[in-house]
Order: C-alpha cells, then sequence, then structure tokens
C-alpha cells in the first residue's frame, strides 16, 4: 500500500519541478548571459589598477611566476593551492600566442607567450590584483598584459619580465 503513495508523491515532485525548470528567459537573463559572453571565451582582457591585464573565464587576474621556464611550470602541489593553474580554453583579445602545458603534479594550465599562467587564491573578485609583486614559491608573481609580457606595479605599464627570464618567447 506504501508503494502506490511514494510514487504519486514522486510523480507531483517531478511534475513541480518540470514546470519550475521551463525555458522562460527573463530580459534580465538575457543582459546577463550578454555581459559574460566575454568571460566563456577563457583568457580575456580587464581593466585593474594595473592597467589592461589579461583575467581567466571568471575575471580573475592572471598571473607568470618568474621562475617558470617556457612551457615549464615550477609551481608544486602546494603552490597550485594558492595560485591555481589557469584552465586551457579559448581566449579573446590575447594578442601573445596561447597554449598549454602541465605544472609539476600534471594538472594542466594555460601558457601565454610560452609561460604558465595562474590565479591567485587571495583576489577575492574580478579586478583585484593582491597577487602582483608577491615573492613565493621561490620566485615573484606578475599580472600579465594581453601581449604576454609582465606587468610592473606602479608603471601602470607592461616590460619584459625580470630575472632569470631570458627573453626567449617571453
Amino acid at each position: 500500500m506504501k508503494t502506490p503513495a511514494v510514487l504519486a508523491v514522486a510523480v507531483t515532485a517531478l511534475l513541480t519541478l518540470s514546470a519550475c525548470g521551463g525555458n522562460s528567459t527573463t530580459a534580465s537573463d538575457t543582459a546577463a548571459r550578454a555581459n559574460a559572453g566575454s568571460s566563456a571565451a577563457g583568457l580575456h582582457t580587464a581593466s585593474t589598477s594595473l592597467g589592461t591585464v589579461l583575467v581567466d573565464s571568471s575575471g580573475r587576474t592572471v598571473y607568470v611566476l618568474s621562475t617558470d621556464g617556457p612551457n615549464r611550470s615550477t609551481c608544486s602541489t602546494s603552490c597550485l593551492q594558492l595560485w591555481p593553474a589557469v584552465a586551457p580554453g579559448g581566449h579573446a583579445g590575447v594578442t601573445a600566442k596561447v597554449g598549454s602545458t602541465a605544472t609539476q603534479s600534471g594538472t594542466m594550465t594555460a601558457t601565454v607567450a610560452g609561460h604558465p599562467v595562474y590565479t591567485f587564491s587571495g583576489d577575492q573578485g574580478p579586478g583585484d590584483v593582491n597577487g602582483e609583486g608577491l615573492q613565493d614559491f621561490g620566485g615573484v608573481w606578475y599580472a600579465v598584459s594581453p601581449s604576454g609580457t609582465a606587468v610592473t606595479a606602479g608603471s601602470g605599464s607592461s616590460s619584459s619580465p625580470p630575472a632569470p627570464y631570458t627573453g626567449r618567447g617571453y
């Protein structure tokens, strides 16, 4: 006797949920999707206090580590907990070559001008640049310009990466 009652409740719940999950679209839904259009592309550009920098699909500033080499990440598992790798994907407004490589732990990360890129867990949202110039995990972290060069704090411009970069492809 309990089976028909449970079945009736399940069918009622299913019908209620399917009615709520219809395909109706409001103007605000359409506007939100339009505004998110560029972020769906993966890496793209945004304006910050450092100027125009690369950001990930969530709008978080993208950084390079000075000790990484061309297509070589020195970021360990503990490093990746604070500096998550940027997932490879599309890109818009990036003039540098975009690719991908594996970190030491095997996690794939996007590369810009051949260098692995990461976000910073200390950035709370889009536009934050709290990782700029930090010395951590054996190197210095810099935001990345659309051309793939390091952005130096205070200058509002990008420059060649500091030592130990060799200038090859970055």
